[in-house]
């Protein structure tokens, strides 16, 4: 787990938060699937997106040059992506609107210092409307995690997970799925 002192946080760090503020701003408020929204998005991500996958508006968060997006990946709008601690998501996502992601929390005692841990969506995962993965959580290979679940804990490949925490209530058949 890394922690990251916001009460001492560099003038380049400070200078990256001011670019990507201005950029996601700029996303939000461009035409979608046009030549410039394209060019937007690829910048926010630093480059880290990869062939027909598109995040839709409005999207929000900081950090986005920790994230890293697979190809033919889908995010619907009203994405929350906290990436300072990382997130990865694999080829052939698909995340509903409204959801949370959530690599950061803050320590109960020092607020101004942020927890960080990767999240990440395995190949052909997909997250329902309204979830929320929190800190660490990595979600496994086409696995479902159900509209509104709070995702506490890593969900093993193929299992559908729903609820608060979210538990596992269903193993998918791995061989309905591409290898």
């Amino acid at each position: 787990m890394e922690r990251i002192d916001l009460d001492n946080i560099s003038q380049e760090e400070n200078e990256l938060l001011l670019k990507q503020s201005k950029l996601l701003f700029k996303f939000n408020h461009t035409e979608p699937m046009t030549e410039e929204y394209a060019r937007l998005l690829n910048e926010l991500l630093d480059g880290n997106i990869g062939e027909n996958s598109t995040i839709t508006t409005p999207f929000a968060g900081a950090a986005f040059n920790n994230m890293n997006i697979g190809d033919n990946v889908f995010i619907n709008s009203n994405c929350l992506a906290m990436a300072r601690g990382g997130i990865i998501i694999e080829d052939d996502v698909m995340i509903a609107g409204n959801v949370q992601l959530l690599s950061n929390n803050h320590d109960e005692y020092e607020r101004q210092v942020l927890l960080c841990e990767k999240i990440i969506i395995k190949k052909g995962a997909w997250i329902g409307a309204g979830a929320s993965i929190l800190p660490g959580v990595t979600v496994g290979k086409y696995a479902i995690v159900g509209a509104g679940a709070i995702v506490t804990k890593d969900v093993p490949d193929y299992s559908v997970v729903v609820g608060t925490p979210a538990k596992v209530v269903k193993k998918l058949d791995k061989d309905k799925f591409p290898k």
